[in-house]
């Protein structure tokens, strides 16, 4: 099968189109002819070795960790999931291929597409347990940095929709985009919180940093201290005593369906732009770069 890896460290250009076995399901898993697979600002860190203290990385490896596409064979001991089925979910191999292996994956609606499927896994997931652990409820205020992209898409929708206030933060051009999803939008940068207190003069009730991109000592002066403030982006945070908080492996099924139900819906909207599988390096040197907006997409096949 085609698929993209790296055999070394380094920027987008160590990425490469290679043939490589297709890999076989174990127990548990079933195996995905992908459609589509999503491109996380993750996969950059992990290919420029960032990540290898805490993520060992075998060359040569495939990146993406999320999927949509066509079920075409069962691990043993697979019963929910049938071959034909049309889901999305996380890949157990990397993604940026024509097939991988999967454990976890929800059925895919007849009303969403593939690249907006794919969009979701990752962004629902990470933006509900960072709500979960902030304790966002109605009447409350959050502050969100960089919240344009796939993440923030997601999240500020979710806390609109729990009741809470969101004041989202990204660059110029996303400004009028996080408006539509029902954000106060504001610039980041200089003036950050000068701005935000005249937007919220009694305060912000939560904080979570998308951007990781030096917003932290801000959101520490507009808090009062460093509770309720978690970041998924940002490294230095536990220097500073602020939560990190990383992906985690308690992924739901149930709640993945219920996100791709009300994405087909139209009550959950995500923004994608898609690039063909052979062009992996220049979608992730535009995610490297960042200032993207919504989610980022191969299209395989």
């Amino acid at each position: 099968m085609k698929a993209i890896v790296f055999d070394r460290f380094g920027g987008p250009d160590v990425l490469h189109e290679a043939d490589i076995e297709v890999p076989q399901p174990g127990p548990g898993q079933v195996r995905v002819r992908v459609k589509a697979a999503g491109l996380n600002a993750l996969d950059g860190k992990i290919r420029a070795g960032m990540l290898e203290a805490v993520r060992p990385t075998t060359f040569p490896a495939v990146p993406g960790g999320e999927l949509a596409g066509v079920v075409d064979a069962l691990g043993e001991g697979v019963r929910d999931v049938q071959v034909g089925d049309e889901v999305l979910g996380w890949s157990d191999t990397g993604s940026y291929a024509q097939f991988a292996l999967a454990t976890t994956v929800a059925p895919k609606p007849a009303g969403l597409d593939w690249p907006h499927a794919v969009a979701l896994p990752v962004a629902g997931e990470t933006a509900e347990r960072v709500l979960d652990l902030l304790g966002v409820v109605a009447g409350e205020t959050v502050l969100m940095h960089g919240a344009s992209g796939a993440v923030g898409t997601v999240a500020v929708q979710l806390a609109t929709a729990r009741g809470a206030r969101v004041i989202a933060t990204a660059g110029p051009s996303n400004q009028d985009y996080l408006a539509s999803l029902g954000a106060t939008a504001t610039v980041y940068g200089d003036g950050l919180v000068e701005r935000v207190q005249a937007l919220a003069p009694d305060g912000v009730d939560a904080v979570f940093d998308l951007a990781g991109k030096g917003a932290l000592e801000d959101s520490i002066t507009l808090r009062g201290g460093t509770d309720r403030i978690v970041t998924i982006a940002d490294f230095g945070a536990r220097q500073l005593g602020i939560t990190f908080s990383q992906g985690s492996q308690e992924r739901s099924t149930a709640r993945l369906a219920a996100l791709a139900q009300d994405a087909a819906a139209g009550k959950l909207v995500t923004a994608v732009a898609a690039y063909p599988l052979d062009q992996a390096a220049k979608a992730q040197q535009v995610s490297d770069a960042g200032h993207v907006r919504g989610k980022l997409v191969l299209t395989v096949g």
